[in-house]
């Protein structure tokens, strides 16, 4: 990763049109929310309060966004039965969805004839992908930024066949 790659917020703030986020793994071991796994697993407490120190940036980085007209869009490609962690994120999903966020699941059997890329990624104005690349246990390795525009392609062809098959958070029961 270069010094110089923009994050996340950076992308988000320069977007004018779209951001999408296809995450396919069923385990993610992201340092910043193992902890709130943790106590999940052990409490079924979870925060989802927006304003939280944990939430307020990402639900302030969205709104923004979002209040610039600008569509943010989230899917999820999950095994059934659905992990601990899946269980987790369908769980807080509600602040994602409070702050603009469209989120909508797809179960993998429905995903088999779809071509869709290695790993997960964000597409920013269907021009920049940021790859997000995880260990076997899930636990982020590093990302790359990429405008090649086959790379854009192929993401934004990805995520629009998996949007028109996945069901939106509001209606995807977990049992």
């Amino acid at each position: 990763m270069s010094l110089s790659e923009p994050t996340i917020a950076e992308l988000m703030d320069r977007c004018t049109r779209t951001a999408v986020h296809l995450e396919m793994r069923d385990q993610y071991g992201v340092a910043a929310e193992v902890d709130d796994f943790r106590t999940w697993l052990e409490t079924g407490k979870l925060d989802t309060d927006p304003s939280s120190e944990d939430w307020a940036p990402w639900v302030n980085l969205v709104s923004r966004a979002v209040a610039r007209g600008v569509a943010v869009r989230r899917a999820r490609i999950v095994s059934e039965p659905v992990s601990d962690y899946i269980r987790y994120e369908h769980a807080s999903t509600m602040v994602n969805t409070h702050a603009g966020e469209e989120v909508r699941w797809l179960p993998r059997r429905q995903a088999s004839a779809l071509c869709l890329p290695g790993n997960d990624f964000w597409l920013f104005d269907d021009r920049i992908v940021r790859w997000g690349y995880f260990s076997g246990d899930g636990a982020l390795v590093g990302h790359e930024i990429s405008q090649d525009p086959a790379a854009a392609k192929l993401c934004g062809d990805a995520f629009a066949a998996v949007w028109e098959c996945a069901i939106p958070h509001d209606t995807y029961r977990i049992d």
